[in-house]
């Protein structure tokens, strides 16, 4: 086996995208923390990525949290050029980029971790969705591969995201509600304004491109105002917003002009008044068949008086309606498409999954500030780089019928599966470890003479 982590050929092109974004010294350890993140079985600490690429015994571990802690490198600036290299490999020249925002906390003990709270936890067990750890907000893109017939996200950018009262590391003096006076000076952003930042970033770093951004009911208000032109939101509306029509037309009467348009009610009253149709839309990678009802107008406790897009969707022959959405540009966006980029925000939600239980994003135990606003992220970036390294250098039907094979259970597995991708990238990550891939390592030939010799002797 070579010394020193071996990067397969394949992978090291797509790492080189990487190489500007870090000094040469920082490139090798960001390098080898890849390849340790991927070959790692066990637990994804900082350690457990420097075992992974058979470092720990020429290595010191303190250059690999001084990665995280102390060295200089951005991972807005990773996730940017992520992005373009998903956009230009994995988006069809002219098509949407569809990006859904999500926010997940990732678990973590202790007095001095930075940033650490207990806050809302979603996916936590039981009624109290409660715990304590890190909250981040996140940025993917969504894909269509080939060989996948359901949506893949890809976790591209990130936000660290604090209750009110928490300024940092919580002891005593950081318990929420004892800020101080001068608290409300020190309050991280909201969620939504944290996702505003990311948006504008990805519409920064894709200019010639549209975007469609789908987030949950909770991403609203006033920081989403004013959203660059090549950007839509689409979201869902709640039950009890008061919508309204377009902006009246001037009357050339002095006074301000009216903004608001006449009333139309709420969703339930909307859904009275519109004429429905019948139509067909993907939804979670399958085409189904619902009844639609639009209109334009405004919701203007929210949005004030952005002309939007509001469709209401339902099942054949129901009364009412199932589910009230909204897109903030009502002339390009029509119904399905409404519908299918809110729908397109579950793969996400696997994709956070999959970094947790798979990947291992959460499991460092890093306490400085910066260490804890890089570490999970460069997890989920490491997540999305190895699903862009199977779309283009893997073999989605070999895998499946390998799974299959050790697991005859699945009969209807047609589908490489997370967990099929970073095994093969592994495999191929071992066997470049005992390939000769150096000019100074000896032949075949010149290693069977020596153990003859060896032999003789």
């Amino acid at each position: 086996m070579l010394p020193g982590p071996t990067v397969p050929a394949c992978l090291l092109a797509l790492l080189g995208v990487f190489r500007g974004c870090f000094t040469a010294p920082t490139f090798e350890t960001f390098t080898a923390l890849v390849i340790g993140l991927v070959a790692q079985t066990g637990r994804r600490t900082v350690c457990g990525m420097l075992a992974g690429a058979g470092l720990q015994l020429s290595w010191a571990h303190h250059r690999a949290h001084r990665f995280f802690s102390h060295a200089t490198w951005s991972p807005d600036e990773l996730g940017v050029r992520l992005a373009q290299l998903i956009a230009a490999r994995l988006v069809g020249e002219g098509e949407r980029v569809r990006v859904v925002i999500d926010d997940t906390l990732f678990h973590r003990v202790g007095r001095k971790v930075f940033a650490a709270a207990w806050q809302h936890d979603g996916s936590a067990k039981g009624g109290k969705k409660t715990g304590r750890g890190n909250c981040f907000v996140i940025a993917a893109i969504v894909v269509d591969l080939p060989f996948c017939s359901r949506p893949v996200a890809l976790p591209v950018l990130f936000r660290l995201w604090r209750p009110a009262g928490n300024t940092g590391n919580t002891g005593k003096a950081g318990k929420a509600g004892k800020a101080g006076k001068g608290g409300a000076d020190q309050r991280c952003p909201a969620k939504t304004a944290l996702a505003r930042e990311l948006v504008d970033l990805l519409a920064e770093a894709l200019p010639g491109r549209r975007l469609s951004v789908a987030a949950d009911a909770a991403y609203r208000g006033k920081p989403l105002h004013g959203l660059p032109a090549n950007v839509r939101f689409v979201s869902r509306l709640p039950v009890n917003a008061e919508l309204g029509g377009t902006t009246p037309p001037r009357t050339g009467k002095r006074g301000r002009p009216r903004l608001r348009g006449r009333r139309l009610g709420k969703p339930a009253e909307l859904a009275g008044k519109l004429t429905w149709r019948k139509t067909t839309v993907v939804r979670y990678g399958e085409e189904v068949t619902v009844e639609v009802a639009s209109t334009v107008g405004q919701w203007y406790g929210s949005w004030h008086a952005t002309p939007l897009r509001i469709v209401l969707v339902r099942r054949p022959g129901r009364r009412g309606f199932d589910i009230a959405l909204y897109a903030t540009d009502p002339d390009m966006a029509d119904d399905e498409e409404v519908v299918a980029d809110y729908a397109g925000r579950w793969p996400i939600e696997t994709a956070i999954q999959n970094g947790k239980q798979i990947t291992g994003a959460g499991q460092a135990h890093n306490r400085l500030q910066a260490a804890v606003e890089r570490t999970a992220p460069f997890a989920l970036l490491v997540q999305s780089l190895v699903i862009v390294w199977y779309a283009l250098h893997g073999r989605p039907s070999e895998d499946v019928d390998r799974r299959r094979l050790q697991a005859p259970w699945y009969r209807t597995k047609t589908d490489p599966s997370y967990l099929d991708m970073i095994a093969k990238l592994r495999r191929v990550i071992i066997a470049a470890r005992f390939t000769r891939t150096r000019g100074d390592q000896p032949t075949r030939e010149e290693i069977a003479e020596i153990q003859l010799a060896w032999a003789a002797a």
